[in-house]
């Protein structure tokens, strides 16, 4: 895949003016690189993207024709319109090993989920180290084979090629089976509730015995004479 740039001379709070014209400011770096300023256009960038991701390598083609091979570093994008904003490419050696994250695709459709259960996606990339040329695209894991509750699929579950080191431990939990919660283990019913804290505190009643009056204290010395 190759994505061709041009040389930016506009930098700073001024590249606003490139977006309106369609065009994402980019930087080029790399170890032992100098920096290049470039821009993009925005149409190009977003095509690629969607089929390179950040993992796979790219052609990047300057204007003297120079092919540099690259990983799409990140890619800022605006808050609310998702359109890209800046992107950052980085330049690698095709002799050296790099480490990065391999995006994970889940395939198929676990026989338990239509028994009720519910598959928990937990991973969704892997950590690991290889030759440039030698990084997969993604990994694929087939949910087909979760047909028990409790049962998972780890890392250590998927086949690698030889080339590549996993470094993201081995019994790290891609996807898992668990048991869906009840709807009225969930929810309290709410007069229930009311019932109990009316149990909880409403203090119990008992009788006092009430005060004599003054007229009752003025008659207990008669009946105490008589």
């Amino acid at each position: 895949m190759e994505l061709k740039v041009k040389n930016r001379i506009i930098l700073g709070k001024k590249v606003k003016h490139l977006r309106d014209k369609g065009l994402i400011p980019a930087e080029l770096f790399g170890h032992g690189v100098t920096n290049k300023h470039l821009e993009i256009p925005e149409k190009d960038l977003i095509d690629i993207y969607k089929k390179a991701g950040s993992h796979t390598i790219i052609q990047v083609i300057t204007e003297e024709g120079e092919k540099i091979p690259a990983l799409i570093s990140e890619v800022q994008h605006h808050p609310l319109s998702r359109k890209p904003l800046n992107v950052d490419l980085h330049q690698i050696r095709m002799d050296e090993i790099i480490e990065t994250g391999v995006p994970i695709k889940f395939k198929g459709e676990a026989p338990v989920e239509k028994s009720g259960f519910f598959v928990m996606r937990v991973l969704d990339e892997i950590e690991i180290k290889a030759l440039p040329d030698k990084i997969p695209h993604s990994f694929e894991v087939d949910l087909s084979t979760l047909k028990e509750v409790g049962q998972s699929i780890n890392v250590n579950d998927i086949t690698v090629p030889k080339e590549v080191k996993i470094l993201t431990p081995g019994e790290t939990v891609i996807a898992t089976v668990t048991e869906r919660e009840k709807e009225e283990e969930e929810t309290s019913s709410p007069a229930a509730e009311a019932t109990e804290v009316t149990a909880k505190t409403t203090p119990e009643t008992t009788e006092t015995p009430s005060k004599p009056t003054e007229a009752e204290k003025k008659k207990e010395p008669e009946k105490s004479k008589k």
